[in-house]
């Protein structure tokens, strides 16, 4: 969900809700892979960033060629996410950045499904016995 988007002299740029735990906490999701203050790698082209110098930088126009700004992160509890995943819980595949930084909010679910042959239109939250 986003939770704004403000026209400015640097631009618009969206701020996300990222979850329900810490959303006074802001984590920055960004491309190329740069070291900020406080920087987690996560691939050689992918880092989150939770630190001042990465908004700062943003703001000037200085910052990363992409970035996703989100307040907040969802969280699970010890072998939650693990079970969940066995259990087929979870509709997941490969990540892409073009979804990620690109494509319009609204049509990431179902971009993200069509990378793995699904539509989403042909899924039902029906229940029943046949």
């Amino acid at each position: 969900m986003s939770l704004g988007c403000e026209d400015n002299e640097y631009g618009s740029t969206a701020i996300y809700h990222g979850g329900p735990v810490q959303p006074d906490r802001g984590f920055v999701l960004h491309s190329p892979f740069q070291d900020w203050e406080s920087t987690m790698k996560i691939t050689d082209n992918v880092g989150i960033t939770t630190s001042r110098d990465i908004l700062a930088a943003i703001a000037a126009g200085e910052g990363p060629s992409s970035s996703l700004i989100a307040l907040g992160y969802a969280g699970w509890t010890a072998g939650q996410l693990e079970q969940e995943i066995a259990s087929n819980t979870w509709l997941s595949g490969p990540g892409n950045l073009d979804i990620v930084y690109n494509t319009d909010f609204d049509k990431r679910w179902e971009a993200a499904a069509a990378l793995l042959g699904v539509d989403l239109n042909l899924i039902s939250g029906d229940t029943g016995h046949a």
